[in-house]
């Protein structure tokens, strides 16, 4: 009953729900529930993080341990100008009161507010975080006391990378759409932030996302590429599931292509490491998609910000790369390595 409250996603929901933001950010930016920029190829830097669930530091709070490292990150990309989104979920609003996010969470608040002042802030709306759509004026007066200031607050946005002879849309959204408990009619919405949220705190069921059912991941992650496959010039970047994804595969996934491609190169020396860690990875996630091999490479998940040993991981888009990200602690500091790379340019002919 739980799985089926939290998310129930339809591929034709999904579908028609993508399409009708990525046409109004396109179409309409800043009137609806989309926004749009453009920007030239490496001129401008972007991350995107998303999934943070910023709590009220109890023992449900999966944000506590990792706000170093979101701290420390905010910080490395205010100080070189990057442009921030938040891709939703940024607040635990079903088992939290915005009364206590905010108490708790000052800190984050402010380190956010560093990227408003520069006009270099978009903030998502996420499942967990309906809230600030349910009631936009009472959300609006809370976002002024957060922030100082009002903000739209959006459920997409689009980011046309203008390349040498074309361009690239990168559209971004949580990824909960398409799911009718969620991102269905507004008493849908109603009841989900209302009745199922309170619900499932009294109850303690912590199986209200997919990011704690491999079903439900493998579903989200299937749906959102079967979308994101026949769009052209277009690559799609969700969160919600935790799990981040890099050209279509998850971790596990390119795992095992850098293990054929070890094999084939008889490099016993990688093919040692990479068999060394398949095995945990699988602990994490045990799906792969059958067709791995052959995707698309047009969807990625930016992971998320409240990982259980205070990791995080996001989507940076600078000096004409896309790149999957990760802070992890290391010797206890905040560290930023780069897991995954490619450039914006062979994306485009990728995905043509």
């Amino acid at each position: 009953m739980a799985n089926r409250f939290s998310s129930a996603p339809k591929q034709e929901n999904v579908d028609a729900s993508l399409s009708k933001l990525y046409a109004q950010s396109v179409d309409e930016p800043g009137k609806k529930n989309g926004s749009m920029f453009t920007i030239e190829n490496g001129k401008q830097s972007i991350i995107i993080f998303s999934d943070q669930h910023k709590g009220a530091r109890n023992g449900s709070d999966d944000f506590a341990f990792a706000e170093k490292n979101y701290l420390t990150a905010l910080d490395y990309y205010n100080d070189k100008n990057f442009y921030l989104i938040n891709l939703g979920d940024n607040e635990e609003l079903w088992e939290n009161t915005i009364f206590q996010v905010i108490k708790y969470n000052q800190n984050t608040f402010d380190k956010e507010k560093l990227f408003i002042d520069r006009n270099a802030y978009c903030k998502i709306i996420g499942n967990h975080d309906l809230f600030w759509k349910n009631d936009p004026m009472v959300a609006q007066g809370f976002i002024k006391k957060i922030y100082g200031k009002s903000i739209k607050i959006f459920e997409s946005i689009v980011i046309r990378v203008q390349l040498s002879s074309s361009y690239l849309d990168i559209f971004c959204t949580h990824g909960h759409q398409g799911d009718s408990q969620s991102d269905g009619n507004a008493f849908s919405k109603w009841f989900v932030s209302y009745i199922w949220g309170p619900l499932q705190m009294l109850l303690e069921i912590n199986t209200n996302s997919p990011s704690t059912n491999d079903e439900s991941k493998t579903r989200h992650n299937q749906m959102m590429y079967e979308w994101a496959s026949k769009q052209p010039d277009t690559l799609l970047i969700t969160g919600h599931t935790h799990q981040p994804v890099f050209k279509s595969l998850t971790h596990l996934e390119r795992l095992y292509l850098q293990l054929e491609e070890a094999q084939q190169n008889n490099d016993k020396e990688a093919i040692k490491k990479i068999e060394a860690e398949i095995p945990r990875r699988r602990r994490e996630y045990d799906f792969v998609n059958n067709s791995f091999r052959n995707l698309n490479p047009s969807y990625f998940n930016s992971g998320c910000c409240c990982f259980e040993d205070g990791t995080i991981t996001g989507i940076e888009i600078a000096e004409g790369f896309i790149r999957l990200i990760k802070w992890s602690y290391v010797n206890n500091i905040p560290s930023r390595i780069v897991a995954e790379e490619a450039s914006l340019e062979q994306m485009a002919e990728l995905i043509k």
